[in-house]
């Protein structure tokens, strides 16, 4: 033991290389704090491994042994599940002049942060937790036999843009906007050109509807995340969303070595589809919202 608390620090770019190890060697569990980190729209703090953290730190080269990772209104802790990481000295004043709206890791790397600003007058409005799941090969072969005949997966074209901002804006209504939050349909379809834009998209049409869709949300280094994945409630037990996610992801396996995603840990229906393609659970996730 040295008697020194480890102490956080604001990494230059010029230091990302040893970031970028870090955050590859536990790229599965973190895809979106990756995505972020690799737009360089951030502002990230280590903490370097001693004595007191040297069993978290990385195995591959890196010296770290905690990462904070800030991009937007969102804050990413990386602490690898170590209860001997102090939270930064610096959260008081950082909060002071930064707007958080959320809060998103591994559960036990979320509630340590949770703590720390509720000390500091955070109050969270509302708190998911999920299942974070993982796939590291093509989906199991049974998965592409589900649907029901006449199903068709193809990418959007302009022409689909109104009739899938519907589809996207009830998604975001069931499945993202938080307890106490408000759905706007300005920044609904903002998000929905983003991803027409940036994102892989796939929809699933049955006789001449848009029924289902599903979408990336985060690229890292050599995985991708899904997210969006919604089929409509009269289309719904049909094995749309098995088959749309198969087809998809066996794409999205022709450039990325893995997948992950994350699913509400109530969300039953939503759990067994993506067991049924082979994806297992790799963690605990939360995303709390302030």
């Amino acid at each position: 033991m040295t008697g020194k608390t480890p102490s956080w620090h604001l990494i230059p770019k010029t230091g990302y290389r040893e970031i970028e190890s870090f955050l590859r060697e536990r790229e599965p569990v973190c895809v979106g704090a990756c995505s972020r980190f690799i737009s360089g729209n951030t502002n990230v703090w280590t903490i370097k491994a001693d004595s007191t953290t040297a069993a978290y730190g990385g195995s591959g080269g890196s010296s770290i042994a905690g990462l904070l990772l800030h991009s937007r209104n969102s804050l990413y802790p990386i602490f690898t599940g170590s209860g001997e990481i102090p939270l930064p000295k610096f959260l008081t004043r950082f909060l002071r002049r930064a707007s958080i709206h959320s809060v998103q890791g591994l559960c036990s790397d979320t509630e340590k942060l949770e703590q720390g600003m509720e000390s500091r007058g955070y109050k969270i409005s509302d708190r998911i937790d999920y299942d974070l799941m993982t796939l590291d090969s093509e989906p199991l072969p049974g998965s592409f036999k589900a649907g029901p005949v006449g199903l068709v997966l193809r990418k959007p074209a302009e022409s689909d843009t109104e009739a899938l901002f519907r589809l996207h804006s009830a998604y975001e209504q069931e499945e993202v906007i938080p307890a106490g939050g408000y759905f706007n349909p300005d920044n609904s379809l903002k998000t929905l050109k983003k991803i027409l834009y940036q994102e892989q998209i796939l929809i699933a049409c049955l006789d001449g509807e848009i029924a289902g869709k599903i979408n990336t949300n985060a690229k890292s280094f050599t995985r991708a995340q899904i997210g969006g994945v919604y089929v409509r409630p009269e289309f719904r037990g049909l094995g749309i969303a098995a088959r749309m996610s198969a087809e998809f992801m066996k794409q999205l396996f022709a450039d990325y070595k893995g997948i992950s995603l994350y699913v509400k840990k109530r969300n039953a229906a939503a759990k067994s589809v993506y067991r049924r393609l082979g994806f297992t659970v790799s963690g605990d996730f939360r995303i709390s919202y302030y």
